[in-house]
């Protein structure tokens, strides 16, 4: 089903071998619909583990690997985007795989919305019984905003799941994009024996018996091949062929342009939890994925091509390594040959900035990057140099666009447990909004912090992220404001509006001025009495 002639647009310079091997993409899901066992699988074939740990498994030795957080391994919930690189070999060539990890709790759809700043494409996981759930609706409109090519992998199709069409014409209509079927499932649910691979002719089978074995492949010459027979019951065979027949004359073919333009997805169908389809998946990335792109920034883009390094701080974690109180920025490379040692100017402040010990994540594990290319996530531990938004170059002022804060939708007032550690829990917060788990705001008039978030699951976090971290109960109390707004316009029109409403002013952690507002009223009371301000609810994170 794939027209080979098409392939890439011709009018940019090839790539540098090392970095035309890369494929940074991150893996999109509604919340249980299997992302982390894929994620996890994905670290099995690459060889980076050598045995998968269910979300399920019993003790702290299986828990799964991309889950770093306390509460991430309690609750079986990924709250924190984790960024992961390993080869993956295939006998054309070795490939260099950086996965990341994105929440799927909708509580930390920012974390994602910023995570896809980050990526080349991304992997939409949709569970075979479920179809297209919100979330996953959410997450597909940020992956348009930005025109990400996507691949889907439709999961669980070893449990009762919806016929194929369907599955196939809800995606379609739902999520406006058109679907190829790279593979076609045989059997649902008990029955579910394995896929026809369409692009590749091939007959793949499931094995039951052992999780973490791949399953036998079966090169075949087209769905009229006698050997079928072997293999599936006539009933199942005679029911594949009609509906490929159909799916063929019904649907477009893979079409390589069209997908990396973002208008076409091929799917391919399997069970992560038997390992089955995803190394189908895998091929795919390889295969048809595309190569680190360009970056937007101002004044100009930047090249992966480019000889100068340059990168962006994506994501600010704080805490990986609760005994050394480190913070690590997740950078991703734009440009360039990244050698460790070298000196990079850190824009925001001019100065130059030493990285001697970059490391690259598999999850929780970390190990020095001696050296890394455009497309590749690093982390660079710092005490608090580097924040969300920031760039990294040789020397040139760039700015790369396009990394937004949103306004909170919830605000609650948090006060220490221990008047007297109320600095240590002034320290805590500031780091928190540093990291962009919340926006931390500091009203002008009266004591004590304001804590906006988007989702009430991050308020549970934050607390207990407080407690163990810096060891410091907290209380989160209702606050009498329920949304925030920055203030943008001319410093005498911004001095004027701040004095005649000081008991609504507060500070975000970067110094700029917020409204705090009650209800929409108030927005709109303000947009009347001063033409000259403006209140936005988003913020631009760059220097």
């Amino acid at each position: 089903m794939l027209d080979a002639a098409q392939d890439t647009p011709t009018n940019r310079p090839d790539l540098p071998p090392e970095i035309a091997r890369r494929r940074t993409f991150a893996i999109i899901s509604h919340p249980d619909a299997g992302k982390t066992t894929l994620t996890e699988k994905f670290l099995l074939y690459g060889g980076a583990i050598q045995m998968a740990g269910q979300v399920r498994a019993k003790g702290e030795a299986r828990r799964t690997r991309s889950d770093f957080m306390q509460m991430e391994k309690d609750r079986g919930i990924s709250v924190s985007a984790s960024a992961m690189s390993f080869d993956y070999a295939r006998p054309e060539r070795q490939y260099r795989f950086n996965l990341v990890d994105t929440p799927g709790h909708s509580d930390f759809s920012e974390d994602t919305y910023r995570t896809l700043t980050a990526v080349d494409a991304a992997i939409m996981v949709i569970d075979g019984a479920k179809g297209v759930e919100s979330q996953t609706r959410k997450l597909f409109e940020v992956c348009r905003l930005r025109d990400l090519p996507i691949l889907t992998f439709c999961n669980k199709m070893d449990r009762e799941s919806r016929d194929t069409f369907e599955i196939i014409d809800e995606i379609q209509e739902n999520l406006a994009i058109d679907v190829t079927p790279a593979s076609w499932p045989i059997g649902v649910g008990r029955d579910f024996l394995g896929c026809y691979d369409l692009i590749h002719d091939r007959l793949e089978l499931m094995d039951r018996a052992d999780r973490n074995k791949v399953a036998e492949s079966v090169k075949m010459e087209g769905l009229d091949d006698p050997r079928l027979d072997d293999h599936i019951p006539a009933e199942l065979l005679e029911k594949l062929r009609e509906e490929v027949e159909m799916a063929r004359e019904l649907l477009p073919a893979m079409n390589r342009q069209s997908f990396l333009e973002g208008h076409l997805t091929p799917i391919w169908f399997g069970s992560a939890i038997n390992s089955f389809g995803v190394k189908e998946l895998m091929d795919g990335i390889a295969e048809y994925g595309p190569e680190p792109q360009v970056q937007t920034a101002e004044p100009r883009e930047v090249a992966p091509e480019e000889k100068k390094v340059a990168g962006f701080v994506f994501k600010v974690q704080a805490n990986m390594d609760p005994k050394h109180r480190d913070r690590v920025a997740f950078v991703r490379l734009a440009s360039g040959h990244f050698e460790r040692g070298m000196k990079l100017t850190h824009v925001r402040s001019k100065k130059p900035m030493a990285i001697t010990n970059p490391v690259m994540f598999l999850a929780s594990d970390r190990e020095l990057a001696e050296e890394a290319w455009a497309g590749d996530i690093i982390g660079i531990p710092n005490h608090g140099q580097l924040r969300i938004g920031d760039a990294l170059t040789e020397g040139e002022a760039l700015r790369f666009t396009g990394i937004p804060s949103f306004a909170p939708e919830l605000l609650q007032s948090c006060r220490a447990g221990d008047p007297l550690k109320a600095k240590h829990l002034d320290k805590a917060l500031m780091q928190f909004a540093e990291e962009g788990a919340a926006k931390v705001f500091k009203p002008n008039i009266g004591s004590g912090f304001i804590v906006g978030v988007v989702g009430a699951l991050q308020f549970e976090v934050l607390a207990s992220r407080i407690e163990m971290e810096y060891g410091l109960p907290v209380r989160f109390e209702a606050s009498q404001f329920t949304s925030a707004r920055w203030v943008h316009g001319a410093k005498d029109a911004v001095d004027k509006f701040m004095a005649a409403n000081k008991q609504h002013m507060a500070t975000d952690n970067d110094g700029d001025p917020v409204y705090l507002t009650r209800m929409q009223w108030d927005i709109d009371r303000i947009e009347r009495d001063y033409p000259d301000v403006t209140l936005s609810a988003t913020k631009e994170l760059m220097v």
